[in-house]
C-alpha cells in the first residue's frame, strides 16, 4: 500500500474554560521532522506531543499547531493590584525627582505581571491529563492518516500505469537484445574477415572466435535484463504489501535506473538505445510519485 507524505489533519475538543484545536499538515521529506508550535498555556506539553507524533508517523516534514479559544468567563485577564501599585508608586517617585508628569495607569497594564493571561490552574486540571492531550493528538493524525491513505491510493494507481509500461519495456527490450546481439556478433565476425583479407593475414579461426567471444562479453547485457525484471518484481512485491514503503521502493528505483544505464552504454543498436531513452522517462516518472511515499 502507499501512503503519501502530503496530508491535513484537524481535530477539537470543547471544555468547560474554552475549545482546543490542533492542526497538522505534512509534506514530503527524506526522514522525518517534526515541528510544534503551541499556546504558552500548554507549552510545557510539547515533548508529549512530540513522542506521539513520532510513534504514529513514520516520515515526512510534519507540523503540529495549536490553538486555544477560551470561554467568555476565561477571556478576561485579572489585574494584579500589588504589581500594579508597587510600578505606580516607583514610577511616581521617578516623576517626582524629575518634575515629569504621574503616569497613566492604563499605560502601565502592558507590563510583565500586571496583566495575567488565563492560567491553567483555573482550568480542570487542564495539563494534568496526559491520556486526553494524547489522545487529542491521535484524533487528529487519524484525520491526517485519512487523507494520507487517500493521497496514497492516487500515487498507486499512476505508479502501478508507469510500471506496466516500464515491465512491458524489459520485456522489449529482451527481445531486441536477442536479435540485436545476433546482428552485431555477425556484424563484427564480417569486420573481422575484412580486416583480416586486406592485409591478407592467416589467423586461426579459433582464435578468432575467442576474440569474438570476449567482445561479446562486454557489451552482453543478459545479465542486466534479468536484474531489471528482478528488481521490477520485487518492486510490485512491496508496493502491493501491507505496509507503506516509500523509501525502499525509492532505493529499488535507484537500481532499476542503474540497470537501464548500464545497457544502454553497452550496446549501440539505435532501436534499443532508444527504447533505453523510454525506460528513463517511464523510471522518472515513478520516481517522482515515489518521493512523496512514506
Amino acid at each position: 500500500m502507499f501512503l503519501s507524505m502530503t496530508g491535513f489533519g484537524r481535530a477539537s475538543r470543547a471544555f468547560q474554560w474554552g475549545t482546543v484545536s490542533f492542526e497538522i499538515v505534512s509534506v514530503n521529506h527524506r526522514y522525518q521532522e517534526i515541528s510544534v508550535r503551541l499556546p504558552k498555556e500548554i507549552s510545557s506539553l510539547e515533548s508529549v506531543f512530540v513522542a506521539s507524533l513520532r510513534s504514529l508517523l513514520k516520515r515526512g516534514k510534519i507540523r503540529l499547531s495549536a490553538e486555544i479559544d477560551w470561554a467568555d468567563d476565561f477571556k478576561t485577564a485579572p489585574i494584579n493590584s500589588d504589581v500594579l501599585q508597587s510600578y505606580y508608586s516607583q514610577l511616581c517617585g521617578i516623576a517626582v525627582d524629575l518634575n515629569a508628569p504621574l503616569p497613566d495607569l492604563t499605560a502601565l497594564l502592558d507590563l510583565p505581571g500586571v496583566c495575567d493571561s488565563p492560567r491553567l490552574r483555573e482550568c480542570e486540571k487542564f495539563g494534568e491529563s496526559g491520556d486526553l492531550w494524547r489522545n487529542l493528538v491521535s484524533e487528529t493524525v487519524d484525520a491526517l492518516m485519512e487523507m494520507k491513505r487517500s493521497e496514497g491510493e492516487k500515487l498507486f494507481v499512476v505508479v502501478e500505469e508507469d510500471l506496466k509500461e516500464l515491465e512491458r519495456l524489459a520485456g522489449v527490450l529482451s527481445e531486441r537484445w536477442t536479435s540485436a546481439s545476433e546482428e552485431a556478433l555477425s556484424a563484427l565476425k564480417n569486420r573481422i574477415e575484412k580486416v583480416m583479407e586486406r592485409f591478407d593475414l592467416d589467423l586461426d579461426q579459433n582464435r578468432i572466435a575467442q576474440e569474438i567471444s570476449l567482445l561479446a562479453d562486454k557489451w552482453d547485457i543478459s545479465e542486466e535484463l534479468t536484474r531489471l525484471a528482478g528488481h521490477i518484481s520485487k518492486f510490485k512485491e512491496i508496493a502491493s504489501g501491507r505496509e507503506s514503503e516509500g523509501r525502499k521502493l525509492d532505493f529499488l528505483i535507484q537500481e532499476v535506473n542503474r540497470e537501464v544505464n548500464t545497457m544502454g552504454s553497452k550496446t549501440g543498436d539505435a532501436e534499443f538505445r532508444w527504447m533505453i531513452v523510454e525506460a528513463k522517462s517511464c523510471l522518472e516518472r515513478i520516481r517522482e510519485q515515489i518521493q512523496n511515499v512514506e
